[in-house]
């Protein structure tokens, strides 16, 4: 088969312990999935999730020991870090039960959902879409994925970001308002999951906004912890 110019490579990300890589298919992100998170955002109370996406290329796949840098995007005063697990999906599934999600999962990793929050939030106002505040070039730095069978006791790890060294978000996985597997429940509800998915599952208080020149450390525990650097 032929194209019309080459196609681009797959965006992928390393896995601990293997020499092959994680190939991306899509990236889906869970909005508001921690109480206090949406508190700070202006909600409250557990709603029906609901989910955004970010391309495959938006991915910056972040090797351990490595610092990624990511450049300071286009258009916006406003740049927000977000922590988050992420959930990498290793088989196809629609429709499946919350009791059955953790068998579709091939592991985890340490993801930052990065947000022109000045953007989505005028988007906001306007009831547009969010996707130029979430959906832009380097948007999700990830780091290696832990294969699941190799990760701690997940549902209880702590989550946590530091800027420059400072603390800037703590919080638990069990603090997640629809928990990973009450996720993937209402997720292939509405598409069918692929290997190769991604799933953003939300980030705790704290977001904040970041300049160039900053360093990001987040981490999860058991997991491979990722470092990124503002340029």
């Amino acid at each position: 088969m032929s194209y019309v110019f080459n196609p681009p490579a797959v965006t992928s990300l390393p896995v601990v312990g293997r020499g092959e890589r994680f190939p991306i298919h899509r990236i889906y992100c869970v909005g508001r999935n921690y109480e206090d998170h949406a508190k700070e955002m202006g909600f409250t109370g557990r709603e029906p999730p609901f989910f955004f996406m970010k391309p495959a290329d938006a991915a910056v796949p972040v090797d351990a020991d490595s610092t990624a840098q990511i450049a300071y995007p286009t258009l916006t005063q406003n740049l927000h870090h977000e922590i988050e697990l992420v959930v990498a999906i290793g088989k196809a599934g629609k429709n499946i039960k919350a009791a059955d999600a953790l068998q579709y999962i091939y592991g985890y990793a340490v993801g930052l959902d990065m947000t022109r929050r000045d953007l989505q939030n005028e988007m906001k106002k306007q009831g547009r879409p969010w996707c130029i505040g979430k959906a832009f070039e380097q948007s999700a730095p990830i780091g290696a994925i832990t294969p699941a069978d190799q990760a701690c006791d997940i549902v209880n790890a702590e989550i946590s970001l530091q800027v420059n060294g400072a603390d800037h978000q703590r919080s638990h996985i069990n603090k997640l308002i629809w928990n990973i597997a009450e996720t993937i429940e209402h997720l292939s509800a509405a598409w069918e999951l692929q290997p190769g998915d991604l799933i953003m599952t939300g980030t705790p208080e704290g977001v904040a906004a970041v300049v160039k020149g900053d360093v990001l450390e987040g981490a999860v525990t058991g997991l491979s912890p990722i470092k990124v650097h503002i340029a």
